[in-house]
């Protein structure tokens, strides 16, 4: 082979549609080892409701005013797992897909149906990055919790302060507070692993932009936790009048 000639180049398309693939195999090994956890135990009286806004998915809450116990590797990887593959994930991420095709995001996938399926195959692979960096893989690493602790106390400017501000503070495996380095590096590295199926936006720019947009989503999410069973509790708990 002549010492000029270059090994060809790999379409963008392709090495979208690879990494979509180990996702899903990722995923899937995922499954079948998280899905070997014991039983979950009873949830106690007071602990937040599985769903937040009863659809999205809510399987890393837990209540401050509770006895801290730390999560075993495995169960972090469950976290992920649900949180990755409950099926309102697929629903909003083709909500965020429809949303993304009106307003032109991501102009290089174009419009129609290829365009949509770009996008969509985007948006999935998103969340299961970033799921399985910020509730599994990084905080095993680091040794830190992956739970959102509610705090369920004091007035709305404080909670609502107390939740956004969760995503750069966390509890460690000992419970100790401390810098929330898993959601930080994850939400980082799954940034720049978009660089790969987003190819036209590999810019510094553009990979810090998907950066402050999941940890603001995050922050949005924890929010709605803190508030939901309040809500809940409040509108939709009423008893029929006898």
């Amino acid at each position: 082979m002549p010492s000029s000639q270059r090994l060809p180049e790999v379409s963008p398309r392709l090495l979208s549609k690879s990494l979509l693939m180990l996702c899903a195999c990722a995923s899937l090994t995922f499954s079948v080892w998280a899905q070997q956890e014991a039983a979950e135990p009873t949830p106690a009286a007071n602990a937040p409701p599985s769903r937040v806004l009863g659809v999205l998915p809510n399987y890393r809450s837990g209540e401050l005013s509770d006895p801290f116990t730390p999560l075993s590797t495995r169960r972090k990887f469950y976290i992920g797992y649900k949180d990755s593959t409950d099926y309102p994930i697929f629903f909003v991420a083709g909500a965020l897909a429809g949303l993304g095709q009106m307003t032109d995001q991501h102009p290089q996938f174009g419009q129609g149906m290829e365009g949509f399926g770009k996008r969509l195959g985007g948006s999935v692979a998103d969340n299961l990055i970033g799921n399985f960096l910020t509730e599994s893989v990084m905080p095993t690493l680091l040794r830190e919790d992956p739970r959102y602790f509610r705090r369920g106390r004091g007035n709305v400017l404080s909670r609502t302060g107390y939740a956004a501000s969760r995503v750069l503070v966390a509890r460690n495996d000992r419970g100790h507070w401390t810098f929330n380095a898993a959601e930080v590096s994850g939400n980082a590295i799954g940034a720049a692993i978009g660089n790969v199926y987003y190819p036209g936006e590999r810019r510094l720019g553009d990979n810090i932009q998907r950066f402050y947009s999941q940890m603001a989503t995050d922050a949005f999410s924890q929010i709605l936790k803190e508030f939901w069973p309040d809500i809940k509790r409040k509108y939709l708990n009423h008893q029929p009048k006898p």
